[in-house]
């Protein structure tokens, strides 16, 4: 531990990690502030607060940060389509550069010479978090006491234990992260990536076999790629997303078991809940197909996923981000309408979209009638079309 820090601020969860570094930093001399954010993961800030207190903090922030995590992390995220490497709608990496920046808040505020993580050394978000920080107040540390200690999570209950530290029961199997956009799991019998996940691992949704039999039907309406209301109820994005999570949840919707490439360089088996980002993101996608030109899609789908990466990666920062987001956000502006979807026993479909800015029309793409071209226009544009490959083929035959 470096001699030079005497407070540290420490982004308390009030799981087993954090809550066993209050008592560890208390033992090092060092006093303890602590700060938990709510972003939708439904947590009680007043117990958080009070198992803080217990646990030894000096001093506790709460905060309610739902509203700026919706308006600046999640809605550039739908704009976006992020889902990593095609799965995992990167709910946890949405939310570290949120509180690392009210982390460097309140340290710069308390005048502490160090933040503090419950991240591994095995984890993405220790990335995530120290190099935030450090873009953020080059001259605050940043603390992982995980990766000092190097404990297993038995070790680390052990530790608890002999402490008389209080850890709740669902963390004690289990690596819980959640928040509005998603809920992640990970350890204990999960880490067999040849095991199905066992029931007791979800809380957002039912088992697919005992969700309804009869399929539920949904319209999402969207404003430049940013849902505004489902079926006809127009509501703040945070409450569409609740609403959602909710309903899909209870059609077996949103369940991902992943096998993950992690930013440090080995696989990882991950498994998800996030049945409003699912329904979203499908949703979303499906109304740019409809809106933008196919050049417009073939490039976005570029930027989308070099912004979902960025992110992953702990490049929140990064000018390149910055920059995608501007570019991903102006391509949203024409991207507004309605889309249905069909909820059924875990499935998603798209079964319907309209828009005033829809590129499609029945008039000429439709076959009962309609324009055609001419045989004389259908071979010149073909000739001229395959002109390239034509006249490659033509020289290496020569050859």
């Amino acid at each position: 531990m470096n001699e030079d820090v005497s407070k540290v601020v420490l982004a308390y969860s009030g799981g087993l990690d954090t809550t066993v570094a209050i008592k560890w930093f208390i033992e090092q001399d060092i006093e303890v502030i602590t700060m938990t954010a709510e972003i939708g993961q439904g947590i009680d800030l007043e117990d958080v607060e009070r198992r803080a207190y217990e646990s030894g903090a000096s001093k506790h922030y709460g905060l309610n940060l739902i509203e700026e995590f919706v308006s600046d992390y999640i809605s550039p995220a739908i704009q976006a389509n992020a889902l990593y490497e095609g799965e995992y709608p990167i709910s946890s990496a949405l939310s570290r550069p949120l509180i690392s920046a009210k982390l460097v808040e309140i340290a710069e505020r308390e005048g502490a010479d160090a933040v503090a993580h419950g991240c591994t050394s095995k984890g993405n978000d220790q990335v995530r978090f120290d190099i935030t920080v450090r873009a953020l107040n080059p001259d605050l540390k940043v603390i992982a006491p995980t990766r000092i200690w190097r404990w297993t999570r038995q070790q680390e209950l052990r530790y608890a234990m002999s402490r008389g530290l209080k850890i709740p029961e669902s963390h004690s199997k289990y690596s819980i992260d959640q928040n509005l956009w998603g809920r992640s799991i990970e350890g204990g019998p999960l880490e067999d990536p040849w095991e199905e996940p066992p029931e007791d691992a979800f809380e957002w949704t039912v088992n697919p076999i005992k969700a309804p039999d009869e399929p539920q039907y949904i319209t999402l309406s969207f404003e430049k790629g940013i849902p505004v209301a489902m079926d006809g109820e127009e509501m703040p994005l945070s409450d569409l997303i609740v609403k959602l999570n909710k309903l899909a949840g209870n059609h077996g919707v949103g369940r991902i078991d992943h096998m993950e490439s992690r930013i440090i360089g080995f696989k990882s088996r991950e498994v998800y809940e996030a049945p409003a980002a699912m329904v979203i993101l499908k949703a979303h996608k499906d109304l740019e197909k409809f809106i933008l030109s196919r050049r417009e899609l073939q490039f976005k789908e570029i930027a989308d996923r070099e912004w979902t990466n960025l992110v992953y990666e702990g490049l929140w920062g990064d000018p390149l981000r910055e920059s995608l987001q501007r570019m991903i956000s102006d391509m949203n502006r024409y991207v507004s309408g309605d889309v249905r979807v069909k909820l059924y026993k875990g499935s998603i479909a798209v079964v319907g979209r309209r828009s005033r800015y829809a590129a499609y029309s029945v008039e000429v793409a439709g076959y009962d009638e309609g324009w055609y071209p001419t045989d004389e226009e259908a071979r010149g544009f073909i000739q001229t079309w395959g002109l390239h490959t034509l006249m490659a083929r033509a020289a290496r035959r020569v050859v």
